[in-house]
């Protein structure tokens, strides 16, 4: 067997095939009833993706007061600071707020807080700061909703604090001014999952809506588009039309920054698809914020001249190449320690010497190698500070919730979050996580799953099926490239490729149909490849200089029967 478990969707009601009115493919109705669409009103609206998936902001919570507090400062001339994180999404959000609040006259500026220095969130030091400046209005993006003490004390300096967030709120809210967060316990607002650059997005709409500039607002989705893919929220709902909005704006008419990033990346002008966000633009533009100052993938988002956004995207491409290098070198000594202690529940790892940007990706790798819940650490003289990661049959935020007495801070989503505490609670967490994750593990197999959207043969997939299953494009987090299961494949060649023999290039044969096939990270189950397999498969295009062909991307395998 190999290293997944199967899960293949039960079949779609013939009720829902019955009343298909729109004429779609019995195959697209499939794909869709496994995406959680299951009302024929609903096919049609998700394959238009148009502005219908589109909210009222004012249905977000406190958005009527934030616009008037927001007017009230526009006509006073009042000193504004945005106050961003320093991950893709924060950058963003800072920027389409900015950008946003100074056409309509305000007086902005952003503020970025160093994560090596200062780390993540509100920081009591960094908004003392702000007021020295003349600030008077802080309006934080993509942060905030759990610094209850910090908007305390600003509040105590005289500082208004509206907060703009979409992270997971404590049971206590900040006294802000308002709190505007969807995933408050009284949000009205239909969708929860926007990114921290979409709740900034729909702050911006509520503003330009009174007064009758929404024609403008498209003009920020691809900086919606781009922190939505990178922090990885699901691409459904309405996160669906402002990310396939966006990816159009970026193919045809790339800000200055976008154009130079993905120059710098070898990427054509046009071929930006959720996936490329993902493993090309959203690390270079993360780059900045993990080895030096996040202030210059901001910058680079807002160059107006092509030298500044050149300067910057080769500063970025360095720093990425840096990042590279340090990310391999830390997850070979955390996988050490992680093999040394031996595989439990719950993996932990940390190292004085860990750059504290990387933790979070050496976690996420850890997790995704050994399917378990990771943490690691940058251990500190007196303070550490943490990233998790974790797999979805574990909640790692509801648990660090379960240590606060432990910890100075922490925040985050069900499987990525980030913490400090004084470096002797270390091994009080450690016990109690592992205890944590132990008892909620306990008889799971704990192997990745894969949902297989049908079973088909290899002549089924042929044809238009790529083309068509193109309309529910753009694909990711919640919305997967389909997955086919195909039963009784001959295999007619298999060789290993990359330098290592990590990957697998297979042809492969049924009913007279022959594929080209390539199976990454798979090298190491060469021995179990026998003819016939059953496979597990998506659709992709394989570039291959100016050719372009249609090929399997076969993510698990095994023998027949």
């Amino acid at each position: 067997m190999g290293h997944s478990r199967w899960n293949l969707q039960p079949p779609v009601p013939d009720k829902l095939l019955v009343n298909n009115t729109c004429g779609f493919s019995p195959l697209i109705v499939q794909l869709l009833y496994n995406r959680g669409l299951t009302e024929p009103s609903q096919l049609e609206a998700f394959i238009a993706a148009d502005k219908r998936m589109m909210a009222d902001p004012f249905l977000l919570p406190g958005m009527d007061r934030v616009v008037a507090r927001i007017y009230q400062s526009l006509l006073t001339g009042e000193n504004i600071a945005v106050y961003g994180d320093f991950d893709a999404d924060g950058i963003t959000a800072t920027a389409v707020l900015v950008q946003g609040l100074t056409i309509l006259g305000g007086k902005v500026v952003p503020y970025i807080p160093d994560r090596l220095t200062e780390g993540h969130g509100l920081r009591t030091a960094a908004l003392e700061k702000l007021y020295h400046r003349g600030i008077s209005l802080v309006i934080t993006v993509d942060c905030g909703v759990t610094a209850v003490s910090q908007v305390e004390q600003a509040k105590s300096l005289g500082l208004d604090i509206i907060i703009t967030d979409h992270h997971i709120p404590l049971s206590e809210i900040p006294p802000a001014l308002a709190v505007v967060d969807p995933k408050l316990p009284d949000s009205a607002y239909p969708f929860s999952e926007l990114a921290g650059v979409g709740v900034a997005f729909k702050l911006i709409q509520a503003l330009f809506q009174g007064i009758g500039k929404e024609q403008q607002l498209d003009g920020w989705l691809d900086l919606v588009a781009l922190g939505t893919v990178a922090d990885m929220m699901p691409l459904l709902g309405e996160n669906r039309y402002l990310v396939k909005q966006g990816l159009g704006l970026i193919n045809n008419t790339p800000r200055l920054g976008v154009r130079e990033l993905m120059a710098q990346a070898g990427l054509k002008i046009g071929s930006l698809d959720s996936g490329r966000v993902s493993w090309v633009i959203a690390p270079r533009l993360n780059a900045a914020g993990r080895l030096d100052h996040a202030m210059a993938g901001y910058e680079l988002l807002m160059a107006e001249s092509p030298s500044e956004a050149q300067r910057l995207a080769v500063w970025l491409e360095q720093k990425n190449a840096e990042r590279q290098k340090l990310t391999a070198d830390a997850l070979a000594k955390a996988r050490e320690q992680v093999l040394a202690k031996g595989i439990s529940p719950l993996l932990m790892a940390g190292d004085r010497g860990y750059p504290g940007g990387i933790v979070g990706l050496v976690a996420g790798r850890l997790s995704e190698e050994f399917y378990r819940p990771a943490i690691v650490v940058k251990i500190g003289e007196k303070v550490s500070s943490g990233s998790c990661r974790s797999i979805p049959e574990f909640n790692i935020t509801l648990a660090l919730n379960q240590c606060s007495d432990l910890l100075s801070q922490f925040g985050g989503h069900s499987q990525a979050a980030g913490f400090t505490l004084p470096t002797e609670n270390l091994i009080h967490l450690e016990q109690r996580m592992s205890r944590l994750a132990a008892i909620q593990l306990e008889g799971l197999d704990l192997r990745p799953r894969i949902d297989i959207d049908a079973e088909v043969s290899l002549a089924d997939i042929g044809g238009d099926t790529f083309r068509t299953t193109q309309q529910l494009a753009p694909f990711g987090y919640g919305n997967p490239a389909p997955t086919f299961l195909s039963r009784g494949v001959e295999v007619v060649d298999c060789l290993t490729m990359g330098g290592t023999g990590e990957h697998l290039r297979l042809k492969l044969k049924q009913g007279g149909v022959v594929w080209g096939g390539v199976a990454f990270r798979l090298g190491g189950y060469l021995a179990e490849v026998s003819s016939p397999l059953d496979i597990v498969c998506n659709l992709e295009i394989d570039h291959w200089g100016d050719e372009a062909r249609l090929r399997l991307n076969i993510l698990d395998f095994a023998p027949t029967g």
